[in-house]
């Protein structure tokens, strides 16, 4: 297949980069490639583009899509919330920029080897590192009902949470759940069928739980931003999109404590703990896809980017 990403919020996040045609910028989550060309483009031959993905996949093609670009480059295959080890073992102190999309890549989610579509058939996947021993099934095998509930209805933000998990649950007495289109099936009876008329498909907040739940992604982005934030240089810019309402609220509460550092009690007339911001915001509130881009990119909907400056 081909390894396809339509780049989400392109000019807004190029703008918020603001790109230094020498400097060094970290794509944490490369997938097709699409926001890392127009960093490349914008960089010269002294420029230096790293990028990340925990996918094999998804460097091979960025890495021949990026081919003709003219700047410096490094492809990883790790998780973005290992930037610090990332930079280290390339002997990189410091970057000039970053962006993170949070985003789940088109031909992860098109591919039916990888589980992660309820719209085809396929082992219950679901793994952006194909090497991890971790899987989709295992969530859905051996998590208690308890634990489905909570995941289903924290990460998918489904309200037949806890329906869903009792009914999942009764179906792996008989036998254990291997497929997509067997938890598809599932999710559609635990679902009622009025509930089932009108928004997404039934099975769309369930699968995108366990998702979240096999790859830790809410953990891996909870110890990155202020890792990300660490080795920007003075100057170097932070962009994240998230899609996910948790996501954003992670992003969100991590500058916030960024930018106001201070551990003093209220009461206290004066800070005396002299911890102060070493940030600032660059975007005001998440920047949100234009009509246009809607019209283009309908998963555009839900993307939110926010952009943090080092001073």
């Amino acid at each position: 297949m081909e390894f396809s990403h339509v780049p989400v919020l392109f000019n807004e996040v190029m703008e918020g980069l603001n790109v230094k045609p020498g400097g060094i910028y970290v794509d944490g989550t490369l997938g097709g490639g699409g926001h890392s060309e127009g960093i490349c483009k914008r960089l010269d031959a002294e420029g230096l583009l790293i990028g990340i993905d925990r996918d094999a996949d998804a460097l091979k093609a960025a890495s021949a899509r990026l081919e003709s670009q003219g700047c410096r480059k490094e492809f990883v295959q790790s998780n973005y919330s290992d930037i610090k080890l990332v930079l280290s073992d390339l002997g990189i102190s410091s970057v000039n920029g970053a962006l993170l999309d949070l985003g789940v890549s088109s031909f992860q989610l098109d591919n039916p080897e990888r589980g992660f579509s309820y719209m085809h058939d396929a082992p219950l996947d679901m793994r952006m590192d194909a090497s991890d021993g971790f899987t989709a099934e295992d969530v859905v095998n051996d998590y208690s009902e308890k634990d489905l509930t909570r995941i289903i209805l924290d990460y998918g933000e489904e309200r037949w949470a806890a329906r869903i998990a009792k009914f999942i649950c009764e179906a792996r007495k008989q036998q254990r759940i291997t497929s997509t289109f067997e938890l598809v099936e599932i999710i559609k009876k635990a679902v009622p069928h009025d509930a089932r008329r009108d928004g997404p498909h039934p099975a769309k907040r369930t699968f995108q739980a366990i998702r979240i739940e096999v790859n830790d992604e809410f953990g891996h982005l909870t110890r990155a931003v202020t890792d990300f934030m660490d080795v920007l240089a003075p100057g170097g810019r932070l962009a994240i999109i998230s899609f996910h309402s948790l996501e954003d609220r992670i992003v969100k509460e991590a500058f916030q404590k960024r930018l106001n550092p201070c551990t003093c009690p209220p009461s206290f007339p004066v800070c005396v703990c002299g911890k102060v911001a070493d940030v600032k915001k660059i975007t005001r509130k998440p920047v949100t896809a234009s009509a246009e881009e809607l019209e283009i990119n309908p998963r555009s909907r839900s993307a939110k980017l926010r952009v943090i400056e080092k001073k």
